[in-house]
């Protein structure tokens, strides 16, 4: 039977439809969308710190975020995110081209890399393999972790995308990360194709990393969503104030003998030394800061060549600071692989170094003071290393140093083995040296916060 509807019944079902499509407006995502805010404002880098970078890696130009990709590190926002959906466009100028973008990563970087501990979501272009892809790949890095969505064919916490989206460079390309609870979803293009859960941590800060090409950002926004309160051991470090010695790029803020000027080279972002000086007066052959300092806590990651291992014998230290002596009265020494010796220069004094040394007593010694029977016991004995803690040779070791008025403290590889020892005479103020010993070494990861 044919049904003709009455005037009241089409102003009801106009009526109905109306309701119904607002509704579904409420609930679209372009309504959604209006809680997004921007993370870039299209002029400058308010709201970015550079992590390990040089001023001049990450710039703003037309618009767009530019990173140069030289040298190798990040760049991260200045507040930490823990829930959120993160939504950003980029682009490689060079084909092959390597970036990222970290979440809930630590405000400086993981030892004896430029990169910091978090969850990266790989920026990559036209490099594909069993193993990795350039088409969203998403996992943990620096002692991060993440259980992938699906498992990685090594075994790695990586989690390979479903589905190959990404365009080539120099074409842009979108991305939607959705952060919560610890659990992280990659969309590319309009499409979810990655993820991982039960990520740790989960509320750190976000950065963009440089990696060896210049890449562009744009269009980065947030929104962020309720905290569900994680605990302690899934945040990240929360930043206390440390600044970057080192560019990566050349020797800003450092001086040295002009003779030395090859012989101090910034590669990427390691330092390197290659051992050798060539001022008359060897305090030149250093490298030291142009500023002078005074309270601060100085954090720096070094490394010895073990292609340089030799067989040396040196004595046994005492905890009392005293060497060691046998039975027959000779001093009792024990023979170890060697591959040279250096130090940080406190305040301008050479006596006031915190040694990295291969010798049994182990690195963070005060050498100058440990053996001068003149001082009183508990500052020779507070010169020695509570135990040694060095990294196997080759392997990157970091000291975190707290010199404060006489009194320094020593942390390596995470234990303190020097407890605020008073080094009476050290000058008040005066700038850091990194030492010249005769052996190449390299440096990296370069901090410094200054306390009142």
């Amino acid at each position: 039977m044919f049904f003709r509807p009455t005037r009241h019944f089409l102003a009801a079902f106009l009526a109905f439809v109306s309701v119904q499509s607002a509704t579904a407006a409420d609930e679209s995502p372009d309504k959604k969308d209006d809680k997004f805010v921007p993370l870039f404002n299209g002029k400058d880098l308010t709201g970015w710190v550079p992590v390990n970078v040089a001023p001049e890696t990450f710039s703003v130009k037309d618009g767009l975020i530019v990173s140069t990709g030289k040298p190798t590190g990040t760049m991260r926002t200045a507040k930490m995110y823990e829930n959120f959906i993160l939504e950003l466009e980029w682009r490689h100028m060079v084909a092959g081209g390597n970036a990222g973008v970290f979440i809930w990563g630590d405000p400086i970087t993981a030892v004896g890399t430029p990169f910091s501990r978090g969850i990266e979501v790989q920026v990559l272009d036209g490099r594909n393999t069993d193993s990795y892809t350039s088409h969203g790949d998403v996992f943990s890095i620096w002692g991060a972790k993440m259980k992938p969505d699906r498992p990685h064919p090594k075994g790695a916490e990586r989690c390979l995308p479903s589905e190959r989206r990404a365009k080539p460079s120099p074409e842009w390309n979108h991305y939607r990360v959705t952060c919560k609870d610890g659990i992280l979803k990659l969309a590319v293009n309009g499409k979810e194709v990655s993820g991982g859960s039960e990520c740790k941590p989960r509320k750190g800060y976000i950065c963009l990393e440089s990696e060896g090409s210049e890449c562009h950002f744009r269009n980065l926004k947030i929104q962020e969503l309720p905290s569900t309160n994680p605990k302690p051991e899934e945040v990240a470090a929360e930043y206390q104030g440390s600044k970057t010695m080192y560019s990566g790029l050349d020797l800003a803020g450092w001086k040295t003998d002009p003779s030395n000027q090859n012989h101090w080279q910034a590669k990427d972002w390691v330092l390197y030394h290659d051992g050798q000086g060539e001022a008359k007066d060897k305090k030149y052959n250093h490298l030291w800061t142009d500023k002078n300092y005074r309270n601060f806590e100085m954090v720096v990651d070094w490394r010895m060549d073990p292609k340089r291992i030799t067989k040396k014998k040196w004595p046994v230290v005492l905890p009392s600071g005293d060497d060691a002596v046998g039975d027959d009265g000779k001093l009792k020494e024990v023979e170890v692989d060697d591959a040279g010796n250096s130090g940080i220069l406190l305040r301008g004094n050479e006596d006031a170094q915190v040694n990295i040394c291969c010798r049994p007593v182990g690195s963070g010694e005060i050498t100058a003071f440990r053996v001068n029977k003149e001082l009183p016991a508990e500052i020779r004995a507070g010169c020695t290393p509570k135990k040694r803690v060095d990294a196997k040779i080759g392997t990157w070791n970091r000291f975190i140093i707290t010199v404060k008025g006489e009194q320094v403290s020593v942390v390596l590889n995470g234990e303190k083995i020097i407890d605020a020892v008073k080094l009476p005479g050290m000058p008040e103020t005066g700038p850091i040296g990194l030492q010249q010993h005769g052996e190449p070494l390299e440096f990296a990861n370069l901090f410094i916060r200054e306390l009142p």
